[in-house]
């Protein structure tokens, strides 16, 4: 007898509404547990519950898009209205995931997270004046009105902080800029961007100053990206040099400049441009292009110092301020015949690594030097072959070209001023590259017995050497990593092998 009515009491809890729901409440969060998190399991689980809370209401006659018209008991109308509730918040989760799912820039993954927000947004406050109408049967309309008049009072005590917010919700729709991207504002405020909310904008500029601008500013003034629409920058300097040539043959040297630049892109190509020529001056304008804008600097110094290598090597010479009226003489005559006889001495001079000579050590080694020139693609020096000399540039551009089974890669160019073949001339190696001439080349041929004689008698050009072959090497090493020379520099000192080669004390 008692085991019946056990049995009836358990059957009437099984059967019950609440219970039910309460069980259905705990496999949802147990699936939650066991199951991956990922945004397609959390649409299926929140789907899947759903449906089942849709299922159990309408089972038990209790439709959740109805109002409760009868007058039942206060505990069933509690018990109603809050399945009710969740049977509305459960919709508006299904619909928020689904807007996570598929709702989607693939290009633009900050503006698709920002719209979903606001769909998102919007779902949850449709979902919340449902249950405000059809469980508490309150007229939303009424509400609705009333929220409007406390919006106003609100958005007029706010106005400045909605305007920010407003503007920064446009701001990240119309993506302007970007994390990482460096901007210049009205009244020359740049930096490059940190963050990017609702309210503000985070800058730093190049000083390492924070500098936080309201999104309302922001939207209002003039933005220059500098890091868009890629991150390759585009620059420009110009050079004054003095009038004692054609401006064909001053452009030709500044085009030589642009061409043995390492640190400019090569594509698209650079330019050179005379922007005026008078009495005084010839000014040339140098644009160019570079991976991106925090090489603009370090591009610059490497262009100055090429200009400063080609002027001399063209005897062009750079301008003042004031025209010089005794330049133009000093450009014939005897004066340049004295010029062309002391061009080996004048290479030298140019070159650090001579810096240390006297002048009877000088003129020692420039008359040993075999003047050699080479027209346009010329190779200077082939793969896997020994030099024998150090090749000292006196004028031209030359490639530095690494040819493998499918193409070349180049490794530098050298300019008026830099020498190559040290790698055969101090350790007997085969050079890793051929060595090709841009334009027109003239090369100074230095050869290793007259330079052994120096490195005996200045041991610290070996050393000058040594670091030198080690620096080329280690950037040959980055560019090509299977390098069997690299390693062999990285594990034995150099300057140790040179002085046992040339019997250095």
């Amino acid at each position: 007898m008692l085991s019946g009515v056990f049995m009836s009491q358990w059957s009437v809890v099984v059967t019950a509404t609440l219970f039910q729901f309460i069980l259905l409440l705990a496999l949802r969060g147990a699936a939650k547990l066991v199951l991956p998190k990922s945004g397609l399991v959390r649409l299926l689980l929140n789907l899947a519950f759903f449906s089942a809370l849709t299922g159990l209401l309408l089972y038990h006659g209790i439709p959740p898009y109805l109002r409760e018209d009868d007058q039942s008991a206060f505990a069933e109308r509690l018990s109603n209205g809050i399945l009710k509730t969740i049977w509305w918040i459960g919709g508006a989760m299904v619909l928020a995931s689904s807007v996570r799912m598929f709702l989607i820039f693939e290009r633009k993954p900050r503006e698709g997270r920002l719209l979903q927000d606001l769909v998102v947004a919007l779902i949850y406050l449709t979902g919340a004046l449902c249950v405000v109408a059809y469980v508490f049967s309150l007229p939303v309309g009424t509400i609705i009105a009333t929220s409007g008049v406390f919006a106003i009072v609100l958005g007029l005590a706010l106005q400045s902080t909605l305007n920010d917010v407003f503007s920064g919700i446009a701001i990240n729709l119309g993506r302007p800029l970007s994390i990482g991207d460096w901007v210049v504002l009205d009244d020359n405020v740049q930096g490059r961007v940190l963050e990017t909310n609702w309210r503000s904008t985070q800058l730093l500029s190049g000083t390492n100053d924070l500098i936080v601008v309201p999104n309302s500013l922001l939207a209002k003034s003039r933005i220059t990206n500098l890091s868009g629409p890629e991150p390759s920058h585009g620059a420009s300097l110009k050079v004054r040099l003095l009038p004692t040539k054609p401006p064909g043959v001053i452009l030709d040297a500044m085009e030589k400049v642009l061409l043995s630049s390492n640190a400019i892109s090569k594509f698209p190509a650079p330019s050179a441009a005379v922007l005026a020529i008078d009495r005084d001056a010839v000014e040339i304008e140098l644009s160019f292009r570079v991976a991106d804008l925090g090489r603009v600097g370090k591009a610059k110094n490497e262009l100055f110092d090429l200009i400063y290598r080609h002027v001399d090597a063209a005897g062009l010479q750079l301008a003042g301020s004031t025209a010089s009226v005794h330049v133009a003489v000093e450009q014939s005559g005897v004066s340049a015949v004295a010029k062309r006889t002391a061009t080996p001495i004048r290479l030298m001079n140019s070159i650090p690594l001579f810096a240390g000579l006297t002048d009877e050590e000088k003129d020692d080694l420039s008359s040993a030097m075999n003047r050699l020139t080479f027209h346009k693609d010329a190779v200077i020096a082939h793969q896997d072959t020994s030099l024998t000399s150090l090749m000292l540039i006196r004028s031209g551009v030359v490639a530095v070209e690494e040819k493998d089974g499918e193409g070349s890669i180049e490794l530098a160019r050298l300019a008026p001023g830099d020498f190559f073949g040290e790698r055969g001339v101090l350790l007997g190696a085969l050079e890793l590259a051929d060595f090709i001439a841009l334009t027109p080349v003239v090369i100074y041929e230095l050869p290793k017995a007259r330079l052994a004689v120096i490195l005996r008698d200045r041991p610290a050009i070996a050393e000058e050497l040594a670091l030198l072959l080690a620096s080329r090497t280690k950037a040959e090493a980055a560019l090509h990593p299977a390098q069997p020379l690299a390693s062999q520099g990285a594990s034995v000192a150099l300057s140790t092998r040179i002085r046992e080669l040339f019997h250095i004390p």
